[in-house]
């Protein structure tokens, strides 16, 4: 587990990379625990209703022991050091060491900087038999190795168990922290990791829009239909995304394009977090939340869009969620489903079930979330 993974995610920094002190400064708490905690106690009730039988070996300290101890798992503490604040160079010494204390499938908990980490342990130290399953618990996780939620990578670790899968290799993607925090989007592919395959239960690569002259057209329809329904005295939660943000371009307003903005009264209150949001909205009951689904993963919460938290989409309510996506884009969403991963069970039950996706002007397709 990576314990810091995440931590920037809700207080609006766009990653945790480099920038864990200032996540603390502005109110951050850890993630990774609760997060891997859903997954073992998930691994947990399979043991006990399936019988499944596995061999639990994990890191010391806070990459792993203390909360395996705390979900009262019977579990085996590899010997290797570990640095207070933990490093990519702690990640690297524990895959080797997992590795050579027998383990074939290795669970971690954190983002593609995590995954990044596992891949170069992977290629220096010649791992070349191990299968990786990512529980995400980072900020934006773009790489296809993490499965959609933390149960699902319990009832992937059955399926191995019961071998019922097959290797496949997965995206790893590298994305700029700094120029996302920035609000300029770099990102490229970094190589491959081995992991089970379980399509259903994976999140998929994210994939950018296509820059057509149908997809720009079809992005203006939408934010003009938008554009219509907005009320000056209501709030609008703009999520990040270049199809949100042609509702602004349309109106001359200056939106980020990877950050979450408020539109308030004609005007733009840009790159707000979790606390700033619930801060300046006085009214929720007039508060509206505008999200477009990550390209190709199908993801409306939990990836990148942080700051709209558990809090603040139970307050808004699911009736006041506007979800807009191009044809070409739900095209191409893995499965034709959406998916959500807020970090609060209750949340994603809340908003399970078919929803209306604006993807044209004045056209409306019911979409399942999942």
């Amino acid at each position: 587990m990576n314990p810091i993974a995440g931590m920037g995610g809700r207080v609006g920094l766009k990653g945790t990379d480099g920038v864990v002190e200032e996540a603390i400064r502005r109110g951050a708490k850890p993630v990774a625990p609760d997060r891997a905690k859903e997954y073992l106690d998930a691994l947990k009730r399979l043991e006990q209703t399936m019988n499944l039988t596995f061999e639990l070996i994990t890191c010391p300290n806070e990459m792993g022991a203390r909360v395996t101890t705390e979900s009262n798992l019977p579990h085996k503490v590899v010997t290797v050091m570990v640095s207070g604040w933990t490093s990519s160079d702690d990640t690297k010494r524990c895959t080797e060491a997992l590795y050579h204390e027998g383990v074939r499938l290795l669970v971690f908990v954190g983002g593609d900087g995590t995954a990044r980490d596992i891949l170069d342990a992977v290629q220096e130290y010649n791992l070349e038999d191990l299968m990786v399953l990512g529980v995400p618990s980072g900020v934006k996780m773009y790489s296809g190795i993490f499965v959609v939620n933390p149960r699902d990578a319990a009832e992937v670790v059955r399926l191995v168990s019961e071998g019922r899968t097959t290797p496949s290799e997965f995206e790893i993607m590298d994305a700029d922290e700094e120029a996302i925090r920035e609000d300029r989007f770099i990102i490229k592919l970094y190589g491959y990791l081995k992991g089970p395959s379980v399509p259903a239960r994976f999140q998929g690569t994210k994939q950018a829009s296509p820059e057509t002259i149908d997809e720009h057209q079809a992005q203006e329809a939408i934010a003009r239909f938008i554009i219509e329904e907005i009320n000056l005295d209501e709030y609008y939660i703009l999520g990040p995304g270049t199809t949100v943000r042609k509702i602004t371009e349309l109106l001359d307003l200056e939106k980020t394009t990877l950050g979450v903005d408020v539109l308030h009264n004609g005007q733009i209150h840009k790159d707000l977090n979790e606390s700033k949001i619930l801060e300046f909205i006085a009214d929720f009951d007039k508060a509206w939340i505008v999200v477009s689904p990550i390209g190709h993963q199908g993801m409306l919460f939990g990836r990148g869009n942080q700051q709209i938290s558990p809090r603040i989409i139970e307050r808004v309510g699911r009736d006041h969620i506007r979800v807009i996506c191009t044809p070409a884009k739900l095209r191409d969403i893995e499965g034709g489903t959406l998916k959500v991963d807020t970090g609060d069970s209750e949340i994603d039950e809340l908003l399970r079930g078919r929803i209306k996706v604006i993807t044209d002007y004045n056209e409306m397709r019911l979409v399942k979330i999942e």
